[in-house]
């Protein structure tokens, strides 16, 4: 089983047993096949999640769940930040927009696994002749800086809750993990998914 499918079935069963804990009814999870992965946006007509939680039609959570591995960090971490920024406004916007009726707005999380090694962990060098680049970012290694945008996409209010999990080839079979810092670790992540799940209940 690659990394990717794991983390998947262990977002899966921790929903599951959520949903339970919280007497929600009629929910299903969403985690195969292009066509019930796809929703509406707003900027586009469809876009495809890696995880769905539909209760009859109110979407109750959305998430992306990402992965990556060397040795080309550089683009694909480019990439993957305006995909994630892309992602959350076009969702969100399609709620404001009364896209998923008169439900509340579903809980959106963005989940990252990657790769730990010499080239992810090791700082980068930043070319900005123009402007000076924000503090934050000097002598940052590309696991920093998706622990950067992790923090940003959820104190932006773009994402409920955003993970990022440093996991080693030699471990892709047994899943050891381990986060990069407590704001964006699996743990809180799953307590803010909690959190909101048990809100729906209410619903």
């Amino acid at each position: 089983m690659n990394t990717y499918l794991f983390f998947r079935n262990c977002l899966t069963n921790l929903i599951k047993q959520i949903i339970i804990d919280n007497g929600i009814k009629d929910v299903e999870i969403y985690t195969d096949g292009r066509k019930l992965l796809t929703i509406l946006g707003f900027y586009r007509p469809t876009k495809n999640w890696d995880l769905l939680v539909i209760r009859k039609r109110q979407l109750l959570a959305a998430i992306e769940l990402k992965s990556q591995v060397g040795p080309s960090f550089g683009n694909n971490f480019n990439n993957r930040v305006e995909e994630a920024l892309g992602n959350a406004t076009d969702l969100n916007t399609a709620f404001r927009e009364g896209a998923f009726g008169e439900s509340s707005k579903p809980f959106l999380g963005y989940f990252f696994v990657l790769e730990e090694c010499s080239k992810s962990m090791m700082p980068v060098r930043i070319t900005s002749p123009h402007f000076p680049t924000f503090p934050e970012f000097d002598d940052t290694s590309y696991a920093m800086r998706y622990e950067i945008l992790c923090r940003k996409l959820v104190q932006e209010q773009l994402y409920d809750a955003a993970a990022l999990i440093l996991t080693s080839k030699e471990s892709e079979n047994s899943g050891k993990c381990r986060p990069l810092s407590d704001l964006t670790s699996a743990k809180r992540f799953v307590i803010n998914l909690a959190g909101r799940m048990s809100s729906f209940a209410l619903d």
